[in-house]
């Protein structure tokens, strides 16, 4: 039995993007890319601020199966990360949706939700797709499942129509609260994407350009307005074959903004496994640094690193305590670097909410 997805009822009631706000100068600024050729430009996209530090995706399907009670329902997952030295937690109730079998079942966002969020936003930099909204504070996407699929499959993730129907389901109903623990410092309710409009197959029959239409998290909108992301490999991100190491690369880009040979990066096991939370399924710490070595042997050899150093921080008997990764870029790595700082820069000019770079370690 096939996933259909169904029009959504209250569609009329929702306000729709004006031609405003699919040009505007915040909306532009975020569409803009460095680049010297066509072909580089369709590899770029933006890594954002905070949101791309928030371990949402960290949930394993396998795991989800064994856990359900009565093969049905999820408890909400309380999570706790930190971000540029503020501790995070992260309370995610699972998306609750019927099956094709007719059972409704629980669902966290996992990889190919992570997989079909990142391609959306890749979609919105494309001109004409993407909308900001600044009086309703709202940013996202028009798209087709064509599209969204054609750009999974570019970029070496090919899914069914059933699949990418139900990440974007799960997307939608998954909700999230985000809270910081500093005094006086706002919490975020909000699913990863806030507004689901669906186009049912029906519809698609008698007018194949209708779209589908997703609003982005808060967070998302907020790095837009703020200017808080940065142009990163998006091509390269893709195609790495694990999450972590999607994590590890992604973390490299919003903080390892100074990148250099002669300026290295230290990221420690114990500061990956606190905030990407994809290791807790490892019984033996040695497993899952394994793990990481094995990520970052991906890096090296996608020529992100040129070569890392591993230092082990051993106790009383020997005990393993902590592995400290100290990392040195590929040329092109740095370059990249240098292309994003000056992209930021160059709307820095165009605006005056300036954002600072990032320094330092992991």
């Amino acid at each position: 039995m096939a996933i259909t997805p169904k029009e959504t009822t209250d569609a009329h009631t929702l306000p729709k993007p004006t031609h405003a706000q699919f040009n505007n100068r915040q909306l532009n600024l975020f569409q803009s890319l460095l680049f010297n050729t066509h072909e580089e430009r369709d590899r770029l996209s933006h890594a954002i601020e905070l949101w791309d530090s928030t371990p949402r995706y960290c949930f394993n399907r396998k795991a989800m199966n064994k856990v359900r009670v009565n093969g049905q329902f999820l408890e909400p997952r309380k999570i706790t990360y930190q971000h540029k030295g503020i501790t995070y937690t992260l309370t995610a109730t699972p998306a609750r949706l019927e099956d094709p079998d007719g059972v409704f079942r629980d669902y966290f966002p996992a990889s190919t939700e992570e997989l079909v969020e990142e391609a959306l936003r890749k979609l919105a930099i494309e001109k004409q797709a993407g909308y900001f909204d600044k009086p309703n504070y709202r940013s996202g996407v028009l798209f087709s499942l064509y599209e969204l699929r054609q750009e999974l499959k570019q970029r070496g993730h090919e899914r069914t129509f059933q699949d990418v129907v139900h990440a974007l389901n799960v997307l939608a109903h998954s909700v999230l609260n985000i809270k910081p623990h500093v005094d006086g410092e706002a919490q975020i309710t909000a699913s990863c994407l806030p507004s689901l409009v669906a186009v049912s197959r029906a519809r698609l029959a008698t007018d194949p350009k209708a779209k589908w239409h997703v609003q982005f998290h808060p967070l998302v909108t907020a790095s837009i307005d703020r200017l808080a992301y940065r142009q990163h490999n998006y091509h390269l991100s893709m195609s790495l074959t694990t999450q972590l190491a999607r994590w590890i690369n992604k973390q490299l880009v919003l903080k390892y903004t100074a990148a250099s040979i002669g300026n290295s990066f230290e990221m420690r096991y114990s500061t990956i496994r606190r905030d990407s939370h994809l290791l807790e399924h490892y019984s033996r710490p040695r497993d899952a640094i394994a793990s990481v070595e094995e990520a970052f042997e991906e890096l090296k050899s996608r020529e992100v690193l040129m070569y890392f150093i591993r230092k082990d921080a051993l106790g009383t008997r020997g005990k393993l305590l902590d592995v400290a990764f100290t990392l040195t870029p590929t040329p092109r790595f740095a370059a990249e670097v240098r292309a994003a700082n000056k992209r930021l820069l160059d709307a820095q000019r165009e605006t005056s909410n300036p954002v600072i770079l990032s320094r330092g370690s992991s």
